[in-house]
């Protein structure tokens, strides 16, 4: 048998290996045992709130590139828009910071097992650094005149503000007060967009 056919019989039987121990960790004896149910119940919780919060700067995300396709489309408004996007920019690096990404809850005091590892290696894997994902993102279409420029800032603050509203029902208590921080903040720049928008 060639080396190249051995690699990948051991590759084979390594991946059959890791899906026979999925969920399990291995004890201090070196026996396996299963999570137990708080642990489970744990990393439910904690999986949860990664959810929420990758979807909450997403939202932030999203809303900040409107705005630099904005001023890239109307430097004229750099004087009105600039400190609004600014506030939406460390909106966004706030929602990020308690992290969007959770370690297996089935864990020795020596780390996670290699199957616990193998098995929550894709829904644990942190976002790239730049969050943003590896296909070209649509560019933002942007109105040609001033104004409806303006009306589509402030649609979309009012949209990510009512997203981190509602997220607030789901969301624990210290998330919850920067999501009713931001959301509140997100009300007031569609108001003053609008009101820019009439001027």
């Amino acid at each position: 048998m060639t080396t190249t056919g051995r690699r990948a019989l051991l590759v084979a039987g390594a991946a059959a290996g890791v899906t026979a121990l999925a969920g399990c960790t291995s004890s201090p004896g070196g026996q396996a045992r299963r999570p137990s149910p708080a642990e489970l119940e744990a990393e439910r919780v904690a999986r949860a709130e990664a959810s929420l919060r990758l979807r909450s700067v997403t939202a932030a995300r999203g809303l900040l590139e409107r705005y630099d396709a904005t001023l890239a489309a109307h430097p004229s408004l750099a004087p009105r828009l600039t400190p609004l996007r600014q506030a939406v920019a460390a909106h966004a690096k706030a929602l990020g910071e308690g992290g969007t990404a959770v370690e297996p809850a089935a864990a020795t005091p020596a780390g996670p097992s290699p199957a616990a590892s193998a098995v929550g290696a894709s829904a644990s894997a942190p976002a790239p650094a730049s969050g943003r994902s590896t296909a070209p993102a649509a560019p933002v279409r942007v109105a040609a005149e001033p104004r409806a420029a303006l009306g589509e800032l402030a649609a979309a603050e009012r949209t990510a503000s009512d997203g981190h509203t509602a997220a607030l029902l789901t969301a624990p208590p210290e998330y919850a007060r920067l999501l009713a921080s931001v959301a509140a903040a997100g009300a007031a720049h569609a108001y003053l967009l609008t009101e820019g928008a009439r001027a």
